[in-house]
């Protein structure tokens, strides 16, 4: 069974929702191999924004709306992260959007206090596992890479996405974390990361990547470029590693409040 991945690296217009959605349209619609799922980075609409207070959507907004648009356009699934209002609280929620229109979503765990997104935003409370065309599917956000033990394969899911605003100054740690992080786990991951300036004058070379459940990098998207990736993954490689090398059998158990 074959889950065929496009991964969007681009610049993001800073603040610009109007403007981030006509290019991820134009994107989309340019993407010319067959695509189960195309990822998008993380707060694809604004770039990584501490003003929710001003962009932060119902769930009954506009992007949802595209994104649906987008799916059944497509006829794949469509994901990335958005600023989200919901019962009052503010948070970063990574959306998987269904060719069919439904969708499911994941908030943001690990918020990252450096840039104060934990005064702007409310954390996350639970994990999620999506299922998609016979994949499971678990959805993280750029800082959550950094917990392990927060991404730990006990529901004994095949993919693992990451979309992320993650800067060049520590593009080290994302490239190194994403390919531990599809070892341990015996999984594909995938992580989604932009380029160019923020309005906070910080650089990101992207670094966009797929690897496979042995940490090999599958990918070939370049740093710094705008770029659609298509790639096919197999369940069926995973299933072999997974037998060949039963490493998660001796996974530690363990309860996260």
């Amino acid at each position: 069974m074959s889950l065929s991945i496009s991964i969007i690296q681009t610049s993001l217009l800073w603040e610009d929702k109007e403007g981030n959605l006509a290019q991820f349209q134009r994107k989309i619609e340019g993407i010319n191999a067959e695509t189960d799922l195309i990822i998008l980075p993380e707060m694809f609409t604004t770039g990584f924004s501490m003003k929710p207070e001003f962009f932060a959507e119902k769930m009954s907004g506009e992007t949802l709306e595209w994104m649906q648009e987008m799916a059944r356009f497509s006829n794949a699934a469509i994901s990335g992260s958005v600023i989200i209002n919901e019962n009052g609280n503010n948070v970063n929620r990574f959306l998987f959007v269904k060719p069919d229109g439904q969708y499911q979503y994941y908030d943001k765990r690990h918020l990252f206090a450096m840039a104060g997104e934990n005064k702007s935003y409310t954390q996350g409370k639970k994990n999620e596992l999506i299922e998609y065309k016979g994949w499971r599917i678990r959805p993280q956000i750029c800082y959550d890479l950094r917990f392990p033990v927060w991404s730990r394969n006990t529901e004994e899911y095949d993919l693992l996405i990451y979309v992320a605003n993650w800067p060049e100054r520590r593009v080290v740690h994302w490239k190194t974390l994403l390919q531990a992080r599809a070892i341990e786990n015996q999984a594909f991951v995938a992580g989604v990361n932009r380029i160019g300036l923020d309005g906070n004058n910080y650089n990101y070379s992207g670094d966009s990547a797929i690897y496979d459940p042995l940490g090999e990098k599958i990918s070939k998207t370049n740093p710094n470029e705008e770029s659609v990736e298509t790639i096919l993954i197999s369940k069926e490689f995973i299933q072999e590693i997974r037998k060949s090398l039963p490493f998660l059998t001796d996974k530690d158990k363990f309860d996260i409040k």
